[in-house]
């Protein structure tokens, strides 16, 4: 059984990139979704409770682990906002879905990131990696001090002007890879051990 991610959830015209994207999402097979644990290949890496942690990471790991099953997040209302996203250079940041009714809050809360990170595995499944918050820079002004800078238990949010690849307005954004251990560090934007190889190049009939 195949579901299609919805687009109507985002409807902020200042977000119709993240919409194109979010259009241009595959449908995820529910039966080959799996937890993330039982998709770790023996690789060597240290994935999940297994890699190194910090208190955000912990924290993170807390608010998420239900999300290791793809199924539960879709049932929650999370909606994917992206395909596969590869870095620059090595690595990826991997496929993001969105719980759009976080993205205009103004603030970022450490038990609850905007988007949840997986990565595409064999066979139409996905691996939960890791969590990005995000905040558009102008809802973040609206609310907050003037030149006040967003952060999570301490850790300062990166700045993304406009205009960017993802077609948003500025925002700040961090990334925590709770579940898959990053040698670029646990807040790095991109991740070399997470790949979009297995990103499907069409939808299922």
């Amino acid at each position: 059984m195949n579901i299609t991610i919805p687009v109507g959830a985002l409807r902020r015209a200042s977000l119709r990139g993240f919409v194109r994207a979010t259009a241009l999402a595959l449908p995820i097979a529910l039966s080959s979704a799996a937890p993330a644990a039982d998709l770790a290949p023996p690789d060597g890496h240290r994935h999940g409770d297994d890699a190194p942690s910090s208190p955000l990471v912990n924290k993170v790991r807390s608010a998420t682990r239900r999300y290791l099953d793809i199924n539960v997040a879709l049932g929650e209302g999370w909606v994917q906002a992206t395909p596969c996203v590869s870095g620059p250079s090595e690595g990826a940041m991997g496929v993001h879905f969105l719980k759009p009714d976080r993205l205009h809050d103004g603030m970022l809360k450490a038990e609850e990131p905007e988007l949840l990170i997986y990565e595409p595995q064999r066979g139409g499944s996905y691996r939960l990696v890791g969590v990005e918050y995000l905040v558009l820079a102008s809802e973040w002004a609206g609310r907050n001090p003037p030149g006040s800078a967003p952060s999570v238990d301490g850790h300062l949010a990166n700045f993304v002007g406009e205009p960017n690849r993802y077609a948003l307005p500025a925002f700040y954004e961090l990334h925590v890879w709770a579940w898959e251990e990053n040698p670029s560090g646990s807040f790095s934007d991109w991740n070399p051990r997470v790949s979009c190889e297995r990103q499907p190049t069409s939808p299922r009939g």
